[in-house]
């Protein structure tokens, strides 16, 4: 062991309760010679063991926990079990779903903080983040080969988080070539995946359950999905009998993606428009000239980044949920959404209310919409859980 980490007295509650995050505000003092990732134990202010992790001297976030089994040791057994223990959670997930594209692990949640794994068909995607996952990446990936010895796996640790941990930004290959485009199959779906250069790992899976919901509120609609990045909110609405759908993106390459999408699904493209424009200058117009939908999907990308940015942020999804509420004919449906973290649900459902009030129409919240259940929330990690929406009627 590299050394140890000494905790304050009265800052062990959270370790107890097994959150995996130790503050550098919690920390007494740092006993032996540390590297960034080196391994550590934890002792409260009476010198009781408390947790083994990984020290990041960069960070505030200075010990990520690995285990609060003293017996366990971080080594290629630990990844495995860890990693094995991910999959056999989703085995139901999958079967399910009918899916071959699923979070595999999800981070502090399943056990492994700062690690991200998704699987999209034959690719294995890692997103590496944290100064203990970057230390350990070798035992990473011997492990995802073990459990998936004929997939290729590709690297997107290109988020900056990892610079708050004094590391580098980093992706490509890792085993395998030919990393193009991949089609997965989602609900009987088809879509297409760019694990390259495409969002997050390159997909959304986060949002496969509000796809499958919302499209159940599309039959006969007029859909304008907004902030559409790939087109999928919009493909299963027209999969699944919507009249008609617009889909609206500030990216060219997303909407070019979005149009391949409705092909490969063999969708009737006279019932499809795909609109490269700013979605806040295009619902403002949407409104002022009247036009109406039976059906609009928000779903913008993160807009708060700390708690600084909130009140800002606060005021954006206002905005669009003002105007997306005056273009909704009576009796029509808002599909709205958040994915940053600091927005709370209570917040969130708060600025939707207010602006409903000002545009002078009611709403009704038929469902509340959630992560996917691969993106597991551990209950002794809130933190996990950061994606929220509401599915209203307006009336």
């Amino acid at each position: 062991m590299a050394g140890s980490i000494h905790l304050k007295a009265t800052r062990e509650k959270s370790v107890l309760r097994h959150h995996p995050w130790i503050f550098e505000g919690a920390i007494q003092r740092v006993s032996g010679k540390l590297n960034s990732g080196d391994t550590v134990d934890v002792f409260d202010a009476k010198e009781n063991w408390l947790a083994r992790g990984a020290y990041s001297p960069s960070s505030q976030i200075r010990v990520r926990v690995w285990t609060h089994d003293k017996s366990e040791t971080i080594d290629n057994g630990f990844f495995i079990r860890r990693i094995e223990r991910a999959l056999e959670a989703r085995k139901h997930l999958i079967a399910s779903q009918h899916t071959n594209a699923f979070r595999l692990v999800a981070a502090e949640s399943d056990g492994l903080p700062g690690v991200t794994i998704d699987v999209y068909a034959d690719i294995v995607v890692l997103q590496l983040l944290s100064a203990g996952a970057e230390k350990h990446r070798k035992k990473i990936i011997w492990a995802v080969e073990k459990c998936f010895p004929s997939a290729k796996i590709y690297e997107r640790s290109d988020v900056s988080v990892r610079e708050k941990e004094g590391l580098n930004l980093q992706d490509g290959p890792v085993k395998g070539n030919d990393f193009g485009p991949v089609i997965i199959d989602e609900n009987n779906i088809k879509i297409e995946v760019d694990v390259r250069e495409g969002h997050k790992t390159g997909f959304y899976l986060d949002q496969r359950d509000s796809r499958v919901l919302s499209s159940k509120y599309m039959k006969d609609a007029r859909v304008l999905n907004c902030f559409s990045y790939t087109g999928t909110f919009g493909l299963y609405a027209l999969v699944n009998h919507a009249k008609h759908v617009i889909n609206v993106d500030v990216s060219s390459l997303a909407l070019s993606q979005a149009k391949r999408n409705f092909e490969l699904n063999e969708c009737d493209m006279g019932k499809a428009e795909f609109v490269k424009a700013d979605v806040f200058s295009f619902l403002r117009d949407q409104s002022t000239n009247n036009e109406s939908y039976d059906h609009i999907v928000l779903d913008p990308p993160k807009f708060v980044d700390n708690k600084a940015s909130l009140k800002r942020a606060s005021r954006g999804y206002k905005d669009i949920n003002l105007y997306a509420l005056k273009c909704i004919k009576p009796g029509g449906y808002l599909s709205t959404f958040s994915c940053s973290g600091l927005m709370s649900s209570d917040l969130f459902s708060k600025i939707v209310a207010d602006a409903a009030l000002d545009a002078n129409r009611k709403l009704r919240i038929l469902h509340r919409y959630y992560q996917a259940p691969d993106h597991a929330v551990s209950s002794s990690f809130p933190e996990g859980f950061y994606l929220k929406g509401l599915l209203c009627e307006v009336q």
